[in-house]
């Protein structure tokens, strides 16, 4: 039993409307699903990816507004990695941050490949991360319609950086329970700290790690806007996702059982650092209820919540996401 690599990282913002401007027309990613929080239907649920919204691209955002700011610590998915096609998209990308004032640190070699870490509107920690000496994952699809050139636009999720207290707990988890590969470690940027260490599933490659750092000098990690809230490990349908839970179940580790989000089916579970995973199925996709042409353009509801829609529109903000 192994991965396909990443499914998908879901974060935290307080500001819908600026999250959609910066993804989109800074970032070139596609609005691929705009729907609502299932558990909390109350609140916009944001997804971005590329030109179809596959799985192993998607970044998605909860929006809880008026949210503190995140203070960063340990026990918590400390940076998402984006994919771009190779090195020289990295030397666009630092352009085009320079020119819009978008916070970014210099372009550097973090586990092998050129990277270069930047920050959203809200301090959210991002990467780059080149394509160029893949041989992993496939990428996606950058979104034609977007304000990036195709060559430079991003594929897709790269590596998600854990920061944990205790590397050990969640380097076992990985290992022993979720079936990855250690394949690796690189130094800490921090003076004095452990090298961060190099996991991957699958195929492995860009889109199928998982770094883990230890961190035991910082205090755990206040949740708020530009924090991460989960991390998701694709599989291929429910019957292995079945498997994955039984495995879970077997593993002793409070769950949420299989719960369907119509996009797709999914499980929730917290290794010991308090990370939470989510591992979830390729389909049925966010095709199943909008054309493939205008995803993302109108709220879209699962089946289970479209009785409650009036109520739930009215007390949303409205979010203009129509091309044009």
């Amino acid at each position: 039993m192994e991965f396909k690599g990443l499914h998908h990282v879901s974060a935290l913002t307080a500001r819908a409307p600026h999250n959609y401007e910066f993804y989109t027309n800074i970032l070139g990613m596609r609005l691929v699903k705009k729907t609502v929080n299932q558990d909390d239907p109350s609140m916009y649920h944001l997804f971005y990816g590329d030109e179809k919204g596959n799985s192993g691209t998607e970044v998605t955002f909860f929006e809880i507004p008026m949210l503190a700011q995140n203070h960063e610590g340990t026990n918590s998915i400390s940076a998402i990695s984006l994919r771009v096609q190779n090195d020289q998209a990295l030397a666009y990308w630092k352009q085009r941050f320079e020119e819009l004032e978008i916070e970014h640190e210099e372009i550097a070699e973090r586990a092998g490949r050129a990277t270069l870490a930047f920050r959203d509107f809200e301090g959210q920690r991002l990467m780059l991360v080149s394509d160029e000496k893949n041989e992993g994952v496939e990428g996606g699809i950058p979104w034609g319609k977007g304000p990036v050139p195709a060559e430079y636009g991003i594929l897709g999720l790269g590596p998600v950086k854990l920061t944990v207290r205790y590397a050990e707990a969640t380097a076992g988890v990985l290992t022993d329970v979720l079936g990855f590969r250690k394949k690796g470690q690189y130094p800490s940027a921090v003076a004095g700290q452990p090298d961060i260490l190099v996991f991957e599933t699958g195929e492995g490659g860009t889109g199928a790690e998982i770094h883990v750092e230890e961190r035991a000098d910082l205090p755990p990690e206040r949740p708020g806007r530009g924090s991460v809230h989960h991390v998701a490990l694709r599989v291929d349908n429910e019957e292995q996702l079945r498997e994955w839970i039984e495995r879970i179940n077997e593993a002793a580790f409070p769950n949420s059982g299989l719960i369907d989000r119509f996009y797709f089916r999914s499980l929730y579970f917290r290794e010991p650092n308090g990370i939470l995973f989510e591992i979830a199925t390729d389909g049925p996709g966010f095709d199943a209820d909008e054309d493939i042409h205008h995803l993302g353009e109108s709220l879209a509801l699962p089946p289970f919540l479209e009785s409650r829609r009036e109520q739930i529109e009215a007390k949303l903000k409205a979010l203009d996401t129509k091309l044009g």
